[in-house]
């Protein structure tokens, strides 16, 4: 007779189908972690961009009811007011979409991006599989570019020395000009996309092209599930890029920075320091050089090595 704790080491407990799908994403994070520090981006061919404007003030992660939305950094503030027949922007894919954007017009130098075959392509490496249907990639895709193109951004900043104030800024939209077509039927690299193009903005594109913060897209694919862990890891590399000394960032900032969705009393604080601490587990997985850790009043960041390092 086989002893009762031999008998359950040799039958693992049975799973939900919910936590089998868990763990295979578990274990698929863990493996995407260990190649990105196995091989650089450049040698992987997984070096992306994102401007520096992007990564300091973003856009919502659910969807939101009204056509308006801000967010603060500091003295940097930034509004995103969109149609409101379409909506503003929100979640992972306009993130992923202006990934796409800003590494598109690094590599081409061009402010017109046509987005077939190489959309197509920068999906793949995002680990977005082309489909159609209602609730395809595709569709979902086009719906947050129709958004992005559609809205139109207000940045600026705030200043005063003694009883002098300051307020510079600058308004600014993705695109001058676009045409997505959309076949549900077409789902190959030659497919759905192929005819549709989007033309930057002067302005934009110079934001874009001008010292863009390298990123590796192996890095955004194993994190493309959380927009603020997207927002995290990118903005982390960024500030690792310049950061001189111990800093630490109080909760408040940050959540005006990355979660103006969470209420500003007690409960909201709590709800996004814990939103945030989780976020930040994922990202240092994928970018274990990175020095950030949990303190009284905020995050510490502690000088690190940036997850991509600077190009000439």
């Amino acid at each position: 007779m086989i002893p009762p704790s031999q008998a359950l080491e040799r039958e693992p407990p049975c799973l939900s189908r919910r936590e089998r799908r868990a763990k295979a994403n578990q274990d698929r994070f863990i493996a995407e972690a260990v190649a990105i520090e196995a091989q650089s981006a450049q040698e992987a061919g997984a070096l992306g961009y994102m401007a520096r404007v992007l990564v300091q003030a973003t856009m919502p992660h659910s969807a939101k009811v009204g056509n308006e939305f801000s967010r603060t950094n500091g003295n940097l503030h930034v509004s995103i007011l969109a149609p409101s027949e379409v909506g503003l922007p929100y979640g992972s894919y306009p993130r992923l979409l202006l990934a796409w954007l800003t590494t598109e017009a690094v590599r081409t130098k061009s402010s017109t991006l046509y987005l077939g075959e190489s959309l197509s392509e920068f999906m793949g490496k995002l680990g977005l599989l082309p489909t159609g249907g209602r609730w395809g990639t595709i569709p979902r895709l086009r719906d947050q570019a129709d958004r992005l193109f559609k809205s139109y951004v207000t940045a600026y900043e705030t200043s005063r020395d003694g009883e002098r104030g300051r307020s510079r800024g600058g308004n600014i939209m993705v695109a001058d000009e676009w045409d997505l077509w959309w076949d549900p039927r077409q789902t190959s690299e030659q497919g759905a996309l192929f005819q549709s193009w989007v033309k930057l903005t002067d302005r934009f594109f110079q934001q874009v092209t001008d010292r863009p913060v390298p990123i590796d897209l192996r890095a955004i694919r194993a994190l493309k599930k959380s927009p603020l862990a997207l927002d995290l890891y990118a903005w982390a590399t960024y500030r690792m890029s310049y950061l001189g000394q111990r800093t630490e960032i109080p909760w408040e900032s940050l959540q005006m920075q990355f979660g103006a969705e969470y209420a500003g009393n007690p409960q909201g604080r709590r709800d996004f320091k814990r939103k945030l601490i989780d976020a930040l587990r994922k990202v240092s997985t994928v970018y274990p050089e990175l020095r950030a850790s949990q303190g009284g009043r905020g995050l510490i960041l502690l000088p690190s090595r940036p997850h991509v390092r600077r190009l000439a």
